[in-house]
């Protein structure tokens, strides 16, 4: 029907959004969203992930995962495209840091838990922090001076 074109280097990573009609598409250091049916870009993320994205992942309330080679998770808003937290997973003992890769994701049924497949060889659960509090776990998010949508 159509070929999207906006990507300058490979995608490696895609994900559509469980209620809305739209997706989002992930290749070195770039992240876009897309309308369906037609595939219409209707924004850049704001992305400062320096690493090739492998996976993504969307949950009903809008939080998008995104997965990188170097073992970064980022968390975005789906909506505005903006990150708000990161988190670093750790390979298992005993294996290479080039193991810290992240192949794949996806939330569970219920969209609080982040189950990842990683190149060490294992596969891990993330659950959200019930007990996080803006004190206990600020955002390292700080608008950039310039947003650009497209």
């Amino acid at each position: 029907m159509v070929t999207l074109t906006q990507h300058k280097k490979s995608v490696r990573a895609m994900v559509q959004h469980p209620r809305e009609r739209s997706f989002a598409s992930a290749s070195a250091g770039n992240i876009k969203k897309f309308n369906l049916p037609h595939g219409e870009l209707q924004h850049n993320f704001l992305t400062q992930q320096k690493t090739i994205i492998n996976a993504m992942a969307v949950n009903q309330d809008g939080v998008l995962s995104t997965a990188g080679d170097n073992g970064s998770l980022w968390f975005w808003d789906w909506k505005s495209g903006d990150p708000f937290q990161q988190a670093q997973t750790i390979p298992q003992p005993g294996s290479l840091d080039s193991e810290a890769g992240i192949y794949a994701m996806s939330y569970d049924v219920t969209g609080s838990r982040l189950v990842t497949c990683e190149a060490d060889k294992t596969i891990k659960m993330w659950k959200q922090d019930d007990n996080a509090t803006p004190q206990t776990h600020p955002l390292n998010y700080k608008p950039p001076k310039e947003q650009h949508r497209f």
